[in-house]
């Protein structure tokens, strides 16, 4: 191996094992015309420690299985070597993410259920509606119980061929790690993009579109657009179990307290006052002005018993309108008369005590002026006096409780009530509702790996992991996809997967031990609000800035590239395009991508070259997707990686398109292809290249 690598052939590639290209890092020189490759150096010249080296080596390891790997020799500008590694690696993110997020999904809609049905006696239309939630989530609940059963594979990888089984819905296409490790006068420099076949549901196919234009069709918008938070939602489950114990605490007590005298009383407790200011909570407010709004547009009335009904518009007519704008005013009394009745039995309390004592402390003068037989006689009217005097207030305080019980636990029910249906049957028929869990869940499983293969690679860079407390994490998605007929309807898939993205965050933790399985990152949360734990050693772990290591999430800012390149986009052959030579501040890269966005040019390629500089600037996340991720996305990774040999390492400009070929012909991608439809030739014809841009096409003999 070493004398073809010491040849001078000007093309060398090789097919060798993941164990024997990490030992070619340290035993491959060209003692001629490049430098020994020194142990211990970034590509900064800093230091590295054995140690970090390994624990880096671990978590990837971890993250990444099935590896192939090539090598490649190519010669500089300056007549120099640069020795390649590129390798390309199968995940079990592509499986482990995918069950857990449906055992999340399970685990979030049985909730709802239970949650919903624990509301108790509703109206006939708010009991329709809360019908319709348990029956959308039981819908989903029993598909995601069966597709969890299926995905019993202890496989990394769905080929291509396999996008459209039904068990397989939720597991990314053909998703890798294309990676590439550049030697060159500096130890290793790491190149990485996530390629995975574009995330949609093509089990359910695009005879009516994706998910973009379903959503528009089919979504609820009377009650999509409820403004209860998920917090709020909760709130409110806690104020309906605080008003459940309220009613029986404060009877109870009045009950104590009737049934008492001077000599044992206290005035109600302070549990009791805890319990009543508890359900004095804004979010009460808000839910009784949007009841009040959704009243004067003839959707729901709130009952005297606390029940929820529908209000025609005809009825509404001659009602008057003071019982809905005064409702608020009503709430705001009915507290001042809750807080000013326990304020009275208080004191009425105390004034009797007050009395009792002032008899005790003068019996003789008291007793004295009585008849004989008239102590037991003032004992029985003391007692008739402190109930005669109570009852009246705690009666008054009895009425006022249940009032304002009753309005707090109607409004707390049209939360969780509103909540449960924007979630369900708001989000529109369950098979959409799966159809974006599925497109999400693709999704998700490649960033994860691609943010877990950034975080690795970057653990010993400071103002990187400053930049994850301070921005988080871009994640730039590359899009190869037409706009004509199916792959129109995948790409409005990806559209709404790639946005809902954005509510994903990391979390990173510190891992139990070394062991593969204890650095394989935990999903929780639920729709809307997931979270991706990822765990690192110990070791790597404590030297994280304080802020991760307590749990500050990192938020992901997904944006999505998309530019057609295949025959279907135009007939026309599409121009090259002109790649800005050199090193560029972000700045310029920021100003050349607006005005190659701005140039509406047909296939505007340079567009996708200039966000994935951008993206690498700024430490983020490459994902490249076409319909497969098996051949235009080929075309695009390997171009990638030789535009990044002649920026960043002077590539010759005499060695760009023989490298560009050989990595097309003998690189990693053609065992992709083999992988995926068993044969090692892209599925091109001559006619369909006569339309691709000159640089996305392969070399004579790879195709066919």
């Amino acid at each position: 191996i070493r004398d073809l690598l010491r040849s001078k052939e000007p093309r060398c590639s090789l097919k060798l094992s993941a164990v024997l290209c990490d030992a070619l890092h340290g035993s491959v020189q060209d003692k001629e015309n490049s430098p020994m490759m020194r142990a211990g150096e970034t590509p900064a010249g800093g230091h590295v420690s054995a140690r970090s080296s390994v624990l880096q080596q671990v978590c990837v390891c971890a993250a990444l299985c099935s590896q192939v790997c090539k090598l490649y020799r190519f010669q500089t500008e300056d007549h120099r070597w640069l020795l390649v590694r590129e390798q390309m690696s199968e995940t079990p993110l592509s499986f482990s993410l995918p069950k857990q997020l449906l055992s999340a999904l399970i685990r979030e809609h049985t909730d709802r259920v239970a949650e919903v049905k624990a509301l108790g006696d509703l109206s006939p239309h708010w009991d329709g509606l809360r019908h319709d939630a348990v029956t959308h989530s039981l819908q989903l609940i029993g598909c995601y119980q069966q597709t969890q059963a299926e995905l019993h594979s202890a496989s990394c990888f769905k080929a291509s061929s396999s996008k459209s089984d039904r068990h397989l819905q939720f597991i990314p296409t053909n998703l890798h790690s294309q990676r590439m490790e550049v030697f060159s006068s500096l130890p290793g420099v790491w190149y990485e993009v996530i390629t995975f076949g574009a995330p949609a549901d093509h089990h359910q196919a695009f005879k009516h579109g994706g998910l973009k234009r379903l959503l528009i069709k089919h979504t609820d918008h009377t009650h999509s657009s409820a403004p209860f938070s998920r917090d709020e939602s909760c709130r409110a489950k806690r104020l309906l179990a605080a008003a459940a114990q309220l009613q029986p605490l404060v009877f109870g007590l009045a009950e104590q307290l009737l049934s008492a005298d001077e000599s044992d009383s206290l005035p109600p407790s302070l549990q009791t006052s805890l319990f009543i200011q508890a359900l004095n909570d804004d979010l009460v407010k808000v839910a009784l002005q949007d009841m009040n709004s959704r009243a004067g547009s003839g959707s729901s009335h709130l009952h005297g018993n606390g029940l929820l009904c529908e209000v025609s518009p005809g009825d509404q007519e001659g009602a008057p309108q003071d019982d809905t704008q005064n409702r608020e005013e009503e709430w705001d009394r009915t507290w001042v008369n809750v807080g000013k009745s326990l304020d009275c039995i208080t004191a009425m309390v105390e004034r009797l005590q007050e009395r009792q004592r002032h008899l005790q402390e003068q019996p003789s003068k008291f007793l004295s002026s009585l008849p004989a037989a008239s102590p037991s006689s003032f004992s029985s009217s003391s007692s008739s006096s402190w109930q005669e005097q109570l009852l009246p207030l705690v009666v008054t305080l009895r009425d006022c409780v249940r009032e304002a019980v009753t309005t707090a636990r109607a409004a707390m029910t049209f939360v969780v009530l509103q909540g449960a249906v924007a979630a369900t049957v708001a989000r529109g028929p369950t098979q959409i509702v799966q159809r974006r869990h599925a497109v999400f869940s693709q999704g998700l499983s490649a960033i994860v790996c691609g943010f877990m293969l950034k975080l690795f690679g970057g653990l010993e860079d400071p103002e990187f992991l400053q930049q994850l407390l301070s921005v988080g994490i871009l994640a730039q998605f590359e899009g190869l996809l037409s706009t004509y007929g199916e792959e129109l309807g995948m790409l409005e898939d990806m559209e709404v997967g790639v946005a809902d993205l954005s509510s994903l965050a990391f979390a990173i933790t510190e891992a139990q031990s070394e062991r593969p399985d204890d650095l394989q990152p935990t999903l929780t949360g639920a729709w809307g609000d997931f979270v991706v734990e990822v765990p690192l050693p110990s070791e790597s772990f404590r030297s994280l800035p304080e802020e991760l290591k307590a749990g500050r999430l990192i938020r992901v800012e997904p944006v999505l590239f998309n530019i057609g390149i295949n025959q279907h986009q135009s007939l026309l052959k599409s121009p090259n395009f002109f790649i800005h030579p050199g090193i560029q501040s972000l700045l310029d890269l920021l100003s050349s991508l607006d005005r190659s966005i701005e140039a509406k040019k047909r296939k505007n390629v340079e567009v996708l070259w200039l966000a994935a500089s951008v993206c690498r600037k700024v430490n983020g996340v490459r994902l490249t997707s076409c319909k497969s991720a098996k051949d235009r996305t080929a075309m695009s990774v390997t171009l990638e990686q030789c535009m990044i040999l002649r920026e960043q390492h002077t590539l010759s400009q005499q060695q760009f398109s023989s490298a560009l070929d050989n990595m097309r012909r003998d690189g990693c991608r053609t065992e992709n292809v083999q992988k995926n439809i068993g044969t090692r030739k892209f599925a091109f014809s001559s006619v369909q290249l006569l339309t691709f841009p000159k640089l996305y096409r392969p070399p004579d003999g790879s195709y066919g």
